[in-house]
Order: C-alpha cells, then sequence, then structure tokens
C-alpha cells in the first residue's frame, strides 16, 4: 500500500504540467478503448452478478447496492459519452481566479492547480471508476481506487482497460491505481502523509467509518434523504409526474426521493398515491423523516405549510437536493432561500443531481459538505488554488517601515486556462 501511495505521489508530480491536449488525447483514448472492450467488461459485470447474490441473502450487501451493480448497454453508452464530454470541456487547472498589483513590479497571482492524490473507496457502481478516472485526468490528479468485492471482476477488468489505454498514448505512469484488499482501505487511511483528499461513495455506514477512522479530509456525503414539497398551489399534472420520476426512475440512488410532503389544502394527495403504487411503490405514513429506503418505497405525510416544510428538511433531511412543486413564485422563492442544502429544485425531479446532467461531464460524488466543493463534484470540485507572487527583489522590511506602499490594484484577467499549469499567458 505505501508503494502505491508513493507511486501515486510520483505521478501527481508529473500530472501537475502536464498539457491539456495530453490529458484529452488520453480521455479519447480511454473512451475508445471501452468501446472496444465492452462485451468483455459485460462479461466480467455478469460474474459480479451471478457471485453477489449470496452476499444479498446473507445481508453482506443490501438490494439497493445490488441493484446499482448491474452494467448494461445504456450505463455503458453514458458512461464512454461522460468521458468525450470531459474531454471537451474546458482544462480546470491554471486558470487565473484573481490578478492584484500589490505594488509597482510586484504582483499575485491566484490559479486553479490540482488537489495532489485522492483516495476514492465505493461500494458497487463500477462505473465509478470511469468517471472518477475521466475527471482525474482531466484535472490532474492520481486516484487510488478501492471498490468493494461484489464488483471485483467488473473493476479489474475496467482498471486493466483504462491503464492500457494510458499507456498506449505515453501517460504518466500510476495516474490511476486499484486496491484489491479490504485490509488496505485501513492502511489507505492512514495514509495522510500522501494522500491528500478522501471521497467514499457507499453506505451510511462506510461514510462514517472513513469520517470517524482518517485524518485526511473527506468530501462526500452520509446519506441521500432527499424530499420533494407539494405545495396547495402545485400543478397535479407536474406533481404526479416529477414524484413518479424521483422515485422510480433509479430508486437505489442517492437523489432518489424518500419523503413527499403534501401540503393538507392540496386538492389531489390521492392521484399522487395512485400514480406511485401503479408504478410499483411502497407507500407508508410515518413520522420519521430520516430514513433512506433506496427502494421503491416513499413515505408521504400531510403538512400545515411552507414552513413546516422547511423545517422538516432542514432538520431531517441530509442536505443532498430538495424540491418545491408549486406556480406560486412567492412561495417558491422563499422555499428555494431557506432550505440548506446542496441542492434545491423548483418544479422539477431531484433526479437530477448528478455531475453527467449538470454538464460536468462526470462526477466523482455528491457532497453536503460546506467547504472546498458542495453538490455533484465534477472537475472544479478537483481543484483548488495557489498563489504565486512575482517581483523584483521587493522586501517586507521596505513597507513595514514604511519607505514602500502597498497599491492593492486589481488587474484584468481574462480567467481562461492554460495549457500547462503556469500562471503567465
Amino acid at each position: 500500500m505505501k508503494n502505491i501511495a508513493i507511486n501515486a505521489v510520483d505521478a501527481k508530480n508529473k500530472l501537475m504540467s502536464i498539457e491539456t491536449e495530453a490529458k484529452n488525447r488520453a480521455l479519447l483514448a480511454v473512451a475508445d478503448a471501452l468501446e472496444a472492450n465492452k462485451n468483455a467488461i459485460f462479461e466480467a459485470n455478469k460474474r459480479d452478478l451471478e457471485e453477489s447474490r449470496i452476499f444479498v441473502e446473507n445481508g453482506e450487501i443490501s438490494t439497493s447496492t445490488f441493484a446499482r451493480l448491474k452494467l448494461d448497454e445504456n450505463k455503458m453508452r453514458d458512461m464512454i459519452q461522460g468521458i468525450r464530454n470531459v474531454a471537451k470541456l474546458e482544462d480546470p487547472v491554471g486558470k487565473v481566479l484573481l490578478k492584484r498589483e500589490l505594488d509597482e513590479g510586484l504582483t499575485l497571482t491566484k490559479i486553479s492547480c490540482p488537489i495532489g492524490v485522492i483516495g476514492v473507496i465505493f461500494e458497487a457502481r463500477p462505473d465509478v471508476i470511469v468517471q472518477i478516472s475521466a475527471l482525474a485526468i482531466k484535472s490532474g490528479n492520481a486516484v487510488i481506487l478501492k471498490g468493494g468485492k461484489e464488483s471485483s471482476h467488473t473493476n479489474t477488468k475496467i482498471f486493466e482497460v483504462i491503464t492500457n489505454a494510458l499507456k498506449s498514448v505515453q501517460f504518466p505512469e500510476n495516474t490511476i491505481n486499484l486496491l484489491f484488499s479490504r485490509d488496505e482501505v485501513k492502511e489507505m487511511l492512514e495514509m495522510d502523509e500522501y494522500i491528500d483528499l478522501i471521497i467514499p461513495r457507499g453506505s451510511n455506514e462506510l461514510v462514517k467509518y472513513i469520517q470517524e477512522n482518517t485524518k485526511i479530509p473527506v468530501l462526500g456525503h452520509a446519506s441521500g434523504v432527499c424530499n420533494i414539497y407539494v405545495d396547495k398551489d402545485a400543478n397535479p399534472e407536474k406533481a404526479m409526474k416529477i414524484c413518479v420520476d424521483a422515485k422510480c426512475q433509479y430508486p437505489s440512488a442517492c437523489n432518489s426521493v424518500e419523503n413527499i410532503l403534501i401540503h393538507k389544502d392540496f386538492p389531489h394527495t390521492d392521484d399522487i398515491k395512485n400514480a406511485l403504487i401503479e408504478n410499483g411503490v411502497e407507500i407508508v405514513e410515518k413520522a420519521d423523516f430520516s430514513t433512506e429506503f433506496g427502494e421503491k418505497i416513499v413515505n408521504i405525510a400531510a403538512i400545515s405549510d411552507t414552513e413546516e416544510a422547511i423545517e422538516i428538511i432542514n432538520k431531517c433531511g441530509s442536505h443532498h437536493t430538495d424540491c418545491i412543486i408549486t406556480e406560486d413564485a412567492a412561495i417558491a422563492d422563499e422555499f428555494l432561500a431557506r432550505v440548506d442544502s446542496a441542492g434545491v429544485y423548483h418544479n422539477c425531479s431531484t433526479r437530477f443531481a448528478d455531475g453527467f446532467r449538470y454538464g460536468f461531464g462526470a462526477e466523482v460524488g455528491i457532497s453536503t459538505n460546506k467547504t472546498h466543493a458542495r453538490g455533484p463534484v465534477g472537475l472544479e470540485g478537483l481543484t483548488i488554488y495557489k498563489y504565486i507572487l512575482t517581483g523584483n527583489g521587493h522586501i517586507v522590511a521596505d513597507y513595514s517601515e514604511g519607505k514602500a506602499t502597498f497599491k492593492h490594484k486589481d488587474l484584468p484577467f481574462d480567467g481562461g486556462a492554460n495549457s500547462g499549469a503556469t500562471a503567465s499567458k
């Protein structure tokens, strides 16, 4: 594990100055390789599905985790298109964020740069490897990936395809790394000397374990308890369509709705319930608004007003993605302003909370953090910044002794990304 981490740091150092053209060439090579090897990947995934049924039966993994494991033509198409989309995006590294003349000949520039080495621990969802690899390549980060045992065959095959594709274009070795042993997770969490950020993607238990057992900063969310509030002035057709999509389109996703809060004076509550039931959803009515079902189960409750909806969501939700359905613009604005979540929606499904759908190309995950990155984390969420100061023999003593005075004059800049990682244009 230590050797893997050291090699990842070496790759990180090489990636910091790599040009945009080289990144895009690597991304397109990976997309082509996945397309050429998709049947072999499907075969590996089939083995995982067959072997993982026993894990469901003995309670080692949930049915929702098992549902995320399947890789089909649609997911493969989206994965490959996601890589191509990332290649088209602007390079997030080397973007000028601020340029300021502190004094004549003394110029401060703030530029974006990669975070460094990122550890990603995830369950099921073999498409995670592809998404994170694509974003890591474009953002100039090295990654160490650890998937669950339920997806080991698929992960191994995808990793092999990606690694061979990167070798074919002479991309820095050890940019993408894959761990195979469960014991390596504990070791990874102790590698704060080498790893700059940990991103967990999986169950609440996994995320909490990681947060409690590492000194490395953790980016992610512990649960996806998303809510929809149906106001008394909601359009019934919109309400039915949105609620069904938010629960049924992909029930095991973290942006699937778990609680539907309906104003007591909304006259079409039964229509919403019937529409959900017709789509195979089990409706429960309970006071606990903090449960993440992850399957075709939804909690429906009648509430008094928008104030109660906001209170329930802020207190019991996971601050992931929440929605109001209403035709009252003033009520909608109040909800959007006061709900403290990474994504707050008006008249649209919570399932839109996704990096691919946001135009990020892909995502490393959803963050409910209030530092660095929030919501679907794409390229910008995998960069940080540094300050570059250029002078001509300037010293602090001249300013502290009153011989010189700061000007602090902001200078114009276009903010575009560079072909490398320097601040010069």
